[in-house]
């Protein structure tokens, strides 16, 4: 692929201070796009873009800050890119977390549902307009593998009645495909493009957070994992490539289409789980 082949595109990367976020958006950057990354820590977020800049050369970056545990902030920045942008071509949803307890945001909602899906779910809406008048354009939303254990409690959604871990993340991942798809439907003959991937399991820093007291453990489990480098080829992929051009509602590992769990294309389930996250994250 050509190192200058997504000049004068727009990418923004949730997450891109770490991880396969950040080489997601050095990829890109590489390419020639210009690209936003969209950070919790500002500190975090400036030492991640220079670093990308430095390998890159590239000077068309920009770094914006939002929590994704914060509805309010996300509609914060969801207003100021949009005001600031005239196009969005790509939007890949990369942030997400794992949590040994179950906590909850100041909305009110379990932290890993809210950061891993609804807050996705919200930024995507929001943006969704400018994506529009950008088409032909994408979203990439990074799921993973462990949505196949992934159930949808639509009378618990906020595991109150039995959290784990892997639990809840497995669900926020399954609600992610299922969004995927139904933003896919629901896009049609608009060209925009919604696809899904797993990343593999890669050596990031979600291991010691989401091990808990096992923490310890991680540098044993990386020993295992690939590296955010070989994580990020599937998102880069679909956020560049021709080959997947009007391809979308599709599931990718590897660079490959593949099925993903047979719950993830429950089209009625998709249905309530998008009318239940409208009404949560607050949008008509």
């Amino acid at each position: 692929m050509s190192q200058r082949s997504m000049a004068g595109r727009v990418c923004l990367v949730t997450g891109a201070n770490s991880g396969i976020g950040k080489v997601t958006a050095e990829k890109l950057a590489e390419m020639g796009a210009r690209v936003a990354l969209l950070c919790r820590s500002k500190e975090k977020g400036e030492e991640a873009m220079a670093e990308i800049s430095q390998k890159t050369g590239s000077k068309d970056l920009e770094l914006m800050v939002a929590d994704l545990a914060s509805f309010e902030s996300i509609r914060g920045f969801a207003n100021d890119f949009c005001g600031g942008h005239d196009a969005l071509h790509v939007l890949v949803n990369n942030a997400g977390l794992a949590r040994p307890r179950r906590s909850v945001t100041p909305d009110g909602y379990e932290t890993t549902f809210q950061v891993n899906y609804l807050s996705p779910f919200l930024l995507t809406n929001l943006v969704l307009d400018l994506l529009k008048r950008s088409a032909p354009s994408r979203v990439v939303n990074v799921s993973s593998v462990s949505h196949f254990s992934g159930r949808m409690k639509m009378d618990d959604l906020q595991l109150e009645k039995g959290y784990g871990s892997m639990k809840a993340y497995s669900q926020s991942k399954l609600a992610l495909v299922l969004f995927t798809y139904e933003l896919a439907r629901r896009l049609d003959g608009t060209g925009v493009t919604a696809n899904c991937l797993h990343p593999g399991g890669v050596a990031t820093n979600i291991w010691g957070n989401s091990l808990g007291p096992f923490a310890f453990m991680s540098s044993v489990v990386k020993l295992f994992l690939i590296s955010p480098e070989e994580g990020a080829e599937t998102s880069v992929y679909l956020a560049s490539s021709p080959q997947v051009e009007g391809v979308t509602g599709r599931y990718f590992e590897k660079k490959l289409e593949k099925h993903s769990s047979p719950e993830s294309y429950d089209q009625a389930l998709a249905g309530r789980l998008w009318e239940a996250s409208t009404k949560m994250v607050g949008i008509s």
